[in-house]
């Protein structure tokens, strides 16, 4: 099981930092963490992307937001997708 993401710099929006990055789980992997590089995580959004509609949504596995910058994320298994992260840094 794999579980893979990518992360692009942090662009500024308002006086928030934003990331965007996009995932992908292969053999079926249902995710992982993803590590955003923001200090604070505030709002989080997942995307899948494929060529059938997904059976399931993806979803943030934590308590609560604000959160630290470390994500983990469960989505079905082998799937891709993109991620949006606002907060700080």
């Amino acid at each position: 099981m794999a579980f893979t993401y990518t992360v692009r710099e942090p662009t500024v929006m308002g006086d928030r930092a934003v990331v965007f990055g996009n995932y992908t789980n292969t053999a079926g992997s249902t995710g992982g963490d993803i590590v955003t590089g923001l200090n604070v995580v505030e709002a989080f959004f997942l995307t899948p992307r494929g060529s059938a509609v997904n059976t399931g949504v993806p979803v943030y596995n934590e308590s609560a937001l604000p959160q630290s910058g470390t994500i983990t994320i469960v989505t079905d298994a082998t799937t891709t997708g993109s991620f949006m992260a606002i907060g700080s840094v």
